[in-house]
């Protein structure tokens, strides 16, 4: 009878790749982690019904036994996350997106201020910018800073705004009922929300212990449907055990994002030249963001819509130059 091959310890940390259309980006975020100083983790890759799993599996191929390889029909981004932590045998979560990087020092300086804090459950850290931004070359905290302790309140009105490079204890996390897989675009940001209602502490290290890529074609890049889930966010927080005060910042931020919601179909709207309904949507949005720039667009716009039309490509011409003049600088 042969022995039962031994099983092999838990390690510290589980680190969630969840892969949908990042073949060509993959490797480098896997050799990211594999060169941490801290060692003591365990992959998991997710293939979230990919439309290039094929090529996703020949570049993870070097890397099989290096990593746990999931695979399942696309569910989408929370859902791939699920599926990673209920087989992740770490006692904290290391949340990598493959087309990031993490710094040598990421893990060591992220579960050492958890090893320090017991009463710390999450942590994100600052992180560099690059690829297809005019952004590139600074960090995340310069464009979406963090002041002061990350509370419901601080959440909601994005005074901290919590970055994807998070390492969280499992307990934490599931204890607060995981990612939700009807949020697509803010599954992260409802799950914040949720934690801290739970009593879990979140803060934040201003080192730069990452690189955060920024793609035009990144789920974040649809301001209507993100806008759209941060509602949807709102919306479930309703129901939880609010003071007055959190109820009140609620409802100005849920007035806030709706008007976003009208000021970018409004936008779509005139680049499709529908012009009446920009006219319509836009007036929605300045009913609460009452802004002098928005008032005189509707009424140019409803005075000389294709002149307004001709200035606006003229000036995405002359910002696509720019950003182009920016980034080949940039990478040189």
């Amino acid at each position: 009878m042969n022995p039962q091959k031994p099983q092999r310890p838990a390690p510290a940390v589980s680190v969630i790749m969840p892969a949908y259309g990042v073949a060509e980006y993959i490797g480098a975020a896997l050799d990211s982690v594999l060169n941490q100083t801290f060692t003591d983790y365990e992959i998991l890759v997710i293939n979230d019904g990919a439309p290039d799993t094929e090529e996703l599996e020949a570049v993870l191929e070097p890397y099989r036994d290096r990593i746990v390889y999931l695979k399942h029909e696309n569910r989408g981004l929370s859902e791939a996350r699920n599926t990673a932590i209920r087989v992740a045998r770490g006692r904290y979560l290391a949340l990598l997106d493959p087309d990031d990087l993490w710094e040598p020092e990421y893990l060591a300086a992220q579960v050492g201020m958890l090893e320090s804090d017991p009463g710390i459950d999450a942590i994100y850290s600052n992180s560099l910018l690059f690829g297809d931004t005019i952004n590139a070359g600074k960090t995340y905290m310069d464009i979406c800073p963090s002041e002061g302790e990350v509370t419901f309140e601080s959440l909601i009105t994005e005074r901290c705004q919590v970055a994807i490079f998070v390492t969280a204890r499992k307990e934490a996390v599931i204890g607060a009922g995981m990612f939700d897989p009807a949020i697509r675009t803010s599954g992260d940001f409802d799950l914040w929300v949720r934690m801290v209602k739970h009593g879990a502490r979140i803060t934040y290290n201003r080192r730069v212990l990452a690189r955060r890529r920024c793609r035009p074609d990144s789920l974040a890049a649809n301001r209507v449907a993100l806008h759209r889930d941060v509602l949807s966010v709102f919306n479930k927080a309703q129901g939880y055990n609010l003071t007055p005060r959190e109820r009140q910042t609620l409802e100005r931020e849920r007035s806030k994002h709706q008007a976003m919601v009208s000021l970018y179909q409004g936008k779509q709207a005139f680049v499709e030249e529908n012009f009446r309904v920009a006219v319509d949507y836009l007036k929605q949005a300045n009913r609460f963001l009452k802004s002098r720039k928005i008032a005189v667009a509707s009424t140019a716009l409803g005075l000389a819509p294709r002149l307004l039309l001709r200035m606006y490509n003229l000036r995405n011409e002359l910002l696509d130059a720019r950003t182009q003049r920016t980034l080949s600088t940039t990478h040189r």
